[in-house]
This record gives structure tokens, C-alpha cells and sequence, in this order.
């Protein structure tokens, strides 16, 4: 667990026709920098693959989230292209045996691993290997599309996985802006993901700065 709250930009929201400029923008002031993987079946959007992170040019961590229904066949393209953290759906690898397999692999790649909750799956569902991942990202939207509101309810599930593991990373993504960033804080998250309210700022700098407290 990091003693600060890490800010991570997510690149789906930054202009796609600019994106190496869009991410010099925010590298001397963000933690990490999220890549948004979606495969149009887990979530119904298409997103970015192995090739766009290949050509971005970054001192920044590179953070993939697998909104996809495959993570297993997807792990090693973006281990290729140096991606230090990878995060699968508790929704979609749902054995136990199979999410530590799934685990191993991301971590022999040299990278650390996420477990992912969609706002409706419970706590529960991830009881079994909440200890063992480094990083919980507890979605606060549907996964999918930027720019949507957040989901007040999911912060409870973001406090019980703070009592019980104070240590834990835990990772927010959706609808996080200056105000919703304060209470996400307040409930224990450490590591915000905005996309939208970073990259429509005129001042992204302080608008990274606005989530930090």
C-alpha cells in the first residue's frame, strides 16, 4: 500500500488522434497510467490492444485493465509492451484454481496483478483471493463507457475490503472527479483512476492534484 493516493489517468478519454502528446500532458503529475482493454463482449465498447501501447513513449507505469472475457489468452501481448500491472474481472475467471493460475502467469510475465468487481458483484465474490492480489479495483460504473456517473453504493464494498485488509491497494474507476475522489479517500481507496475529468481540464495538473486531497 502506497501512503499517498496514487492518480491514474486513463487514456480512453484523452484525444486518440494526439495520444503521445495527451500523455506527456499528465506524465510529470499522474502515478500510473491506465489502459482500458475491452473486447466488445465482456462490455459492449471495443478498445485498445498490445499494438497502441506499444508505440506510447512513457516514464509512467503502465496500468492494463482486461474488460474482456478471455484474460487468460490476453496476458501475454501486454507483458510484451511492458505493462507493470495487469487486473482481470472477478466476473469472468470465477475458480479459485483458476484465478491463482491466472495470477501466476501475470506475475511470472514480471508484472503485478488486479482483481476487478463490477458495481453489482459483491464482496464476496473475490473472498478467495483478495489476500493473495496486489492491487482490488472496485468499479464505481458499469464498465464500458467514460463520462458516467458514479455509483455511490459501491463505497461500502471499498470500506469492508479496507478493514479487513488495511494494507490492500484498492484501485476506484468511474465517474471520479474532485468530488467523488473525497470520498472514495474517506472509504479507503488509495489509487484513482479518472479519465474524463483529467483529460477535459485546461489545467490537468491541478486537476491531478484536485484528486490527491
Amino acid at each position: 500500500m502506497t501512503d499517498h493516493t496514487l492518480v491514474t489517468p486513463s487514456i480512453l478519454s484523452a484525444n486518440l488522434g494526439d495520444l503521445q502528446r495527451e500523455v506527456e500532458s499528465v506524465e510529470a503529475h499522474a502515478d500510473w497510467l491506465q489502459v482500458d482493454v475491452m473486447d466488445g463482449h465482456f462490455v459492449p465498447n471495443l478498445s485498445f490492444g498490445a499494438p497502441v501501447v506499444r508505440w506510447l513513449k512513457t516514464s509512467l507505469p503502465l496500468d492494463a485493465h482486461l474488460m474482456v472475457t478471455n484474460p487468460a489468452d490476453r496476458i501475454q501481448e501486454f507483458l510484451d509492451v511492458g505493462v507493470k500491472h495487469i487486473t482481470f474481472h472477478a466476473e469472468v475467471v470465477e475458480g479459485t484454481a483458476e484465478r491463482r493460475v491466472l495470477m501466476e502467469s501475470i506475475r511470472a510475465g514480471g508484472a503485478t496483478v488486479g482483481i476487478a468487481v463490477n458495481p453489482a458483484t459483491p464482496l464476496s465474490a473475490v473472498d478467495d483471493v483478495l489476500s493473495e492480489v496486489d492491487l482490488f479495483l472496485v468499479m464505481s460504473v458499469q464498465p464500458g463507457f467514460g463520462g458516467q456517473a458514479f455509483l455511490p453504493a459501491v463505497l461500502s464494498k471499498v470500506e469492508e475490503a479496507h478493514k479487513a485488509f488495511p494494507k490492500l491497494m484498492i484501485q476506484m474507476d468511474g465517474g471520479i472527479d474532485d468530488q467523488t475522489a473525497s470520498l472514495c479517500r474517506k472509504a479507503g481507496a488509495n489509487n484513482l483512476v479518472a479519465g474524463s475529468y483529467i483529460f477535459s481540464a485546461q489545467n490537468r495538473s491541478a486537476a491531478i492534484a484536485s484528486l490527491r486531497g
